[in-house]
């Protein structure tokens, strides 16, 4: 055999052994493959088109006022019957008034839908920001150097789990507000807000941090904690360096689905009176007043409870997906 035939069977066998990479084997990162597993996931697909939809026609409430011609406080009382009812049907709806005409005042409800939308998403997002923030330094700190501190921090969260939160909301938002203002004053709708955000900051922390503090009980030894604290690394490092970018999935799906649960305790802070009030747009205050008006005027409380139905679903669905697409062993 020469020596000419001996290479060509040696490449033959080097071939058929050796695989041929395909263009679908191609290694992916783990955000890209939590991406695939995301885009497969029709509901969760949806309901964040849902959920971006709302967000945008929130943040664009003064555009959407410009296009609509209507101010949410403008009313229209050549539009409302002696009964205080809306003329015309289903409330008042029409090619003007959208969504109908308010009882009594005769107020824009679909141009008032949108502000509250923005009200309500603006208490939402910064409370769980606020609440996801704080519960990962504590978390992380109680979880990484235990002892009396994780005991600490372990207690007060036991102890504000077993607080009620709508028997304090209810004493304290009077307490604060009359710290501030007399009996006479009118309280400033940033203020309200405000003290709502630290009611929801004061109660909202701990599941963020108990989550936080039970991934970092499982991360503070492996190998590349002890790799850096054998290199000499410090306190700060190790926490938020080390630990803190492989915490990033719960804690995302944890945020997401914190949002859904401040805009239905926010609307029910307003429906009873100690959250936002009228003239303000808001959810909640459009349901309370709708109720007096349920078996007249249906559409009046019909559109503010679907478009918070709508828009609480669309996040808890989209925090769900989220959930099984960070997850690795997910089999979605």
């Amino acid at each position: 055999m020469s020596l000419s035939q001996i290479e060509t069977d040696a490449v033959g066998v080097d071939a058929a052994v050796t695989p041929v990479a395909q263009p679908g084997m191609v290694g992916r990162s783990p955000g890209r493959l939590a991406w695939a597993r995301l885009r497969a996931n029709r509901t969760a697909m949806v309901s964040g088109w849902i959920m971006v939809f709302f967000v945008v026609l929130g943040l664009a409430a003064p555009l959407v006022e410009l296009v609509y011609g209507i101010s949410p406080f403008e009313q229209f009382q050549d539009k409302i019957a002696n009964n205080s009812l809306p003329l015309g049907y289903f409330g008042g709806v029409s090619g003007e008034h959208w969504f109908g005409l308010e009882p009594q005042l005769g107020r824009d409800i679909f141009i008032r839908l949108v502000y509250g939308l923005r009200t309500s998403l603006f208490i939402a997002v910064s409370a769980a920001l606020l609440t996801t923030g704080l519960g990962i330094v504590l978390g992380i700190v109680a979880g990484y150097l235990g002892g009396w501190i994780d005991a600490v921090i372990s207690w007060v969260i036991d102890f504000a789990l077993a607080l009620p939160f709508l028997i304090f909301a209810l004493a304290i938002m009077p307490t604060v507000t009359a710290r501030f203002y007399g009996p006479r004053d009118e309280i400033p709708v940033p203020f309200r807000i405000g003290v709502m955000i630290f009611l929801f900051a004061l109660f909202g922390w701990t599941g963020t941090a108990r989550l936080v503090r039970g991934q970092v009980i499982s991360l503070r030894e492996r190998e590349f904690i002890e790799a850096a604290r054998a290199s000499g690394a410090g306190l700060f490092h190790i926490l938020f360096r080390q630990l803190l970018p492989n915490l990033w999935a719960p804690i995302l799906v944890s945020f997401s689905l914190a949002v859904p649960g401040y805009i239905t305790g926010e609307a029910a802070l307003s429906f009873l009176g100690i959250g936002v009030v009228d003239p303000t747009p808001d959810f909640g205050v459009m349901i309370n007043k709708s109720l007096s008006y349920a078996q007249t005027d249906p559409a009046y409380l019909i559109f503010p409870g679907v478009v918070i139905f709508l828009l609480v679903l669309a996040f808890n669905l989209f925090g769900d997906g989220l959930r099984d697409a960070l997850d690795p062993k997910s089999s979605r």
